[in-house]
């Protein structure tokens, strides 16, 4: 007799058909993303790091490439280790495993929702993020800012088990929250931030055994607590080391790094709302408007929702009562601070910022998470409260979903570019606020230039060679080049000119427009003809006397 399908196994049942497609829509595609403007200096740190090992620990030249040593290389050293055995080339194989990473961070998403809500609240936070453009963009060449944030989520989840569990959580719990951790440090050190979610955690466990003993019986608990604790710490230590060797060269490394990024600055102008500003005198404000205007609007109003339950949850519960001694309220109470505090730390401290909520990917999964568990608590009530009205969920759902994945078809591959319709959508947005600030049409414009010329040779194999400057970097613009084409750094003396519109880079050079990536009414990038300008500079050149 086959086993009843019960709404919980379906929705568990529909997840996994999510990730399937996800798997086959992510290997189907990846190879139409564009290298962005990091990932050489990033895959070069990786096979560094690698050179260290294979050396035994004597190749020190890791430790003096750039900035790389204060980040982690996690993802740089897998890649180099892998991409010799695809039969791709390492940019296309980096964007595939970037991808599969992506998708495991949204694995992590609905683990974490599942757990606070249920399956249906789980499959629904699934939903909520392979829908969130921002996300699922940036799964394909931001690799370090996506696994970052898909080892920071089961951070989150795993946490919330082990300190709702204490003084007793499960060892398997303690390990992988440390598996979890060292990953997550692995990459970039702000994953230490989430030592201060658990330390709050446990002194908010303790202080509400105060209540029933003493505080200094309560102090002693949390000694106890922090105890319990230490194998997930030890754990992330050696992962660190492992993967982020410079850290453990003194133990004061990381918090030097950590000190370092809060006051990190380049000579690099941002936009917001039409401003332009230095990346240090952003706004307060900065990343609580990208992230408003950057999410879709079905995770802000499942957030609304969320928000508006939980408030009203604490209002009618005193904090006199039990209400931070229920292990779900901690729980809350954490992946609360997973989404909204470094927001908040960021906006107080002035961090500065720039490309937008790029450096806090890490943030979107647990707020979707809290999303889903908004929309399955707004369901919920709904069913309770007006039954009629609930019979409109599923379809209104279903609707909103659609509309969201034929947005993202559309934006393809520059779904990282989303902007929703609090801006006007991406044409709102446009010269307003940051576009293609990884240069992820190069590859399409490249593309097209090409087409451009064989067809103006009329079909037959161009002969000639043209040069072609590019507004980023020299690995991203070779890389896609036909034979014809021939990258030059003198940018006066170039034929054509491949830029995209972030920032008015196309502005730095006049030409002719005669290809332009478009989506949704915004110019991506274009590429300018300038051999007009050059020959009438050849023709001055002659007739000057």
């Amino acid at each position: 007799m086959l086993p009843l399908l019960t709404p919980a196994r379906m929705y568990d049942r529909l997840t996994y058909l999510l990730f399937l497609v996800l798997a086959i829509i992510v290997v189907l595609t990846f190879r139409d993303y564009s290298i962005s403007n990091d990932e050489e200096v990033q895959h070069t740190y990786g096979k560094w790091l690698l050179v260290f090992y294979s050396s035994g620990f004597s190749d020190w030249t890791a430790f003096h490439y750039k900035d790389l040593y204060l980040y982690g290389g996690l993802f740089d050293i897998v890649a180099a280790l892998l991409a010799p055995l695809f039969p791709f080339s390492e940019y296309d194989t980096r964007h595939l495993l970037s991808g599969l990473v992506g998708i495991v961070g949204i694995a992590g998403t609905w683990r974490l929702a599942r757990h606070l809500g249920g399956p249906r609240a789980g499959f629904l936070a699934a939903v909520l993020l392979a829908l969130t453009a921002s996300y699922y963009g940036a799964m394909f060449n931001n690799t370090k800012d996506v696994p970052f944030a898909a080892a920071m989520v089961w951070l989150s989840y795993y946490m919330c088990r082990a300190v709702a569990d204490l003084p007793r959580p499960k060892r398997w719990d303690v390990i992988l929250m440390g598996v979890a951790a060292g990953c997550a440090l692995g990459i970039r050190v702000a994953a230490l931030i989430a030592g201060f979610y658990v330390l709050v955690g446990i002194a908010v466990r303790a202080t509400a055994a105060a209540r029933d003993t003493s505080l200094r019986a309560a102090l002693k608990e949390a000694g106890r607590n922090i105890i319990v604790l230490l194998p997930a710490a030890a754990v992330a230590y050696v992962l660190m080391g492992l993967f982020w060797p410079w850290s453990v060269f003194s133990p004061f490394n990381p918090v030097l790094a950590l000190q370092t990024f809060s006051h990190y600055v380049f000579d690099i102008d941002t936009m917001l709302a039409g401003e332009k500003m230095k990346m240090s005198k952003v706004s307060a404000l900065y990343l609580p408007i990208y992230l408003a205007v950057k999410m879709p609007e079905s995770v802000l109003a499942g957030l609304v929702v969320a928000l508006g339950l939980g408030a009203g949850y604490v209002l009618r519960r005193s904090l006199r009562d039990s209400l931070w001694r229920s292990p779900a309220a901690v729980q809350y109470l954490l992946v609360g601070l997973a989404a909204f505090f470094p927001v908040a730390v960021a906006s107080v401290m002035h961090v500065p910022n720039f490309n937008g909520i790029r450096h806090f990917i890490f943030v979107i999964p647990p707020l979707v998470a809290l999303a889903g568990v908004g929309v399955d608590s707004g369901w919920r009530w709904l069913s309770h409260r007006a039954p009629r009205m609930a019979q409109f969920v599923t379809p209104a759902l279903v609707t909103v979903a659609v509309l969201q994945s034929s947005a993202m078809v559309q934006l393809h591959p520059h779904q990282y570019v989303y902007y929703n319709s609090l801006v006007g959508g991406l044409e709102g947005a446009d010269d307003t606020y940051e576009m293609d600030y990884w240069s992820n049409s190069a590859r399409e414009l490249t593309f097209a230039l090409a087409h451009h010329l064989e067809l103006e040779n009329e079909g037959r194999p161009v002969e000639r060679i043209f040069t072609v400057a590019f507004c980023n970097e020299r690995t991203t613009a070779v890389a896609y080049l036909p034979p014809f084409l021939r990258y030059t750094s003198d940018w006066r003396s170039a034929d054509f000119f491949v830029s995209t519109t972030h920032m008015g880079c196309d502005d730095q050079l006049d030409g002719r427009v005669i290809v332009e990536v478009e989506r949704q009414g915004a110019v991506l990038g274009v590429v300018e003809d300038r051999r007009h300008l050059k020959r009438a500079t050849a023709q001055m050149t002659v007739d000057r006397p």
